[in-house]
């Protein structure tokens, strides 16, 4: 791995297993891996998707902060949905969690995500300022 490269990883780390970094910061930009509705111990939170998806946005949330960013600095997201049908819950919670200007994103419904109970994922990718 390259000198620039850092490994961004919380505790405990459910990534590691897998061979996925839960973030890498690359100088000034951190790439986020998808994040899914499940809490500190591994176990998804609800089947509400709405509840999945701010899990979500606070495990991005956490690992943000360990590469020292927060959400205001994301410039872009992937939302995965199993279901469009949430489209409407996708677009409030958006307007909770980011400010203006809003992050890029898209936006896809795919056939599974890598547990069934899981409705939602989310990755991003954030640029630092300096001054941090």
């Amino acid at each position: 791995m390259s000198n620039h490269l850092t490994a961004i990883r919380t505790e405990p780390d459910w990534y590691e297993p897998y061979a996925i970094s839960q973030a890498i910061r690359a100088g000034n930009t951190v790439y986020v891996s998808g994040q899914a509705g499940i809490d500190e111990h591994g176990r998804t939170v609800s089947d509400d998707f709405e509840t999945q998806m701010r899990q979500s946005v606070a495990n991005i949330e956490r690992v943000l902060a360990e590469a020292g960013a927060t959400l205001r600095d994301i410039v872009k997201v992937t939302i995965m949905v199993t279901d469009m049908a949430n489209l409407e819950s996708v677009v409030k919670i958006r307007k909770e969690v980011f400010d203006k200007p809003y992050p890029a994103d898209n936006l896809l419904q795919v056939a599974a995500l890598a547990s069934p109970e899981w409705k939602v994922e989310i990755d991003a990718v954030a640029v630092v300022p300096e001054t941090r």
